[in-house]
């Protein structure tokens, strides 16, 4: 049996090559194609955000704090009060040493202001004492004196004797104090003193050192005796009096400062020296 014949159709002389076209996509596949790779994309800008976000912020384990039961809260009131109450006794503590500090400084102050008042109340004692002692010496002294003095009769030519006399009335009288017009029996200034001095044996001298500079007889000082009078400045104008009492010394009301006292001529020489004995 014969086969049938196939009819031969004539080809192209490009037709075994290869065409390079793209093959035509249907605008259904085309759409599904885009639309996942946009989805893809999306994806993936979310999965990098997401791993920024949990890298930027780390990781923390929270911690569940325990619960504050009724317990807890009742030792931790017992704690603070007892606290609280420790700090007031500390507080009280350190007020209470505070003022036992200060109560035996002030006791302490105490007693050394009354040793001292008693010291000073004592010495006060002791110089009163002394004070009447040489007052009753002195009056006996100015006794003998007065009854001594009551028997002369002489004002111009005392009896012998009398130099003594004044001399000792004198040196009665030292510690007496200065006072400026004063007349005695315990203050004097310097011309009350002289003319009180040899009225006990009975000679009236005036009462200012002035006239007395201009009284008796003048001497020179390098002839001067005991119970001569002593003037400083000139004679008639003299502005201070006292006696030679012997050895280089003399006895004179000086100032509010000394009082009655006895000095040194050497140390504040006369200016001259006048004898009424």
């Amino acid at each position: 049996m014969k086969e049938p014949l196939v009819p031969v159709v004539p080809m192209s002389h490009t037709a075994h090559i290869r065409s390079h076209r793209k093959p035509r996509r249907s605008a259904t596949s085309t759409i599904a194609m885009r639309a996942g790779v946009t989805g893809g994309i999306l994806s993936m800008a979310a999965a990098g955000a997401s791993a920024s976000a949990n890298a930027a912020e780390p990781v923390t384990q929270t911690i569940e704090l325990p619960t504050l039961t009724a317990d807890m809260a009742t030792q931790v009131a017992q704690s603070a009060d007892a606290t609280q109450q420790a700090a007031a006794n500390y507080e009280l503590r350190a007020e209470r040493d505070a003022a036992a500090a200060k109560a035996a400084t002030e006791a302490k102050k105490d007693l050394a202001e009354a040793k001292k008042k008693a010291e000073a109340k004592k010495k006060a004692a002791e110089a009163a004492r002394k004070a009447a002692a040489e007052r009753a010496t002195r009056s006996a002294e100015r006794a003998t004196l007065s009854a001594s003095a009551s028997t002369s009769t002489s004002t111009t030519a005392p009896a012998s004797g009398s130099v003594a006399t004044v001399v000792a009335f004198l040196k009665a009288q030292v510690g007496d104090a200065y006072v400026m017009g004063a007349t005695g029996p315990s203050a004097w200034d310097c011309s009350s003193l002289v003319q009180a001095a040899y009225k006990q044996v009975g000679v009236d001298l005036p009462r200012v050192s002035q006239d007395q500079s201009m009284a008796g007889t003048d001497v020179p000082l390098s002839d001067v005796q005991v119970g001569d009078i002593l003037y400083w400045g000139g004679k008639g104008s003299a502005y201070h009096v006292g006696v030679y009492i012997g050895d280089g010394q003399y006895l004179d009301a000086a100032n509010p400062s000394k009082g009655v006292v006895i000095q040194d001529l050497s140390g504040y020489p006369a200016s001259g020296a006048v004898r009424v004995l």
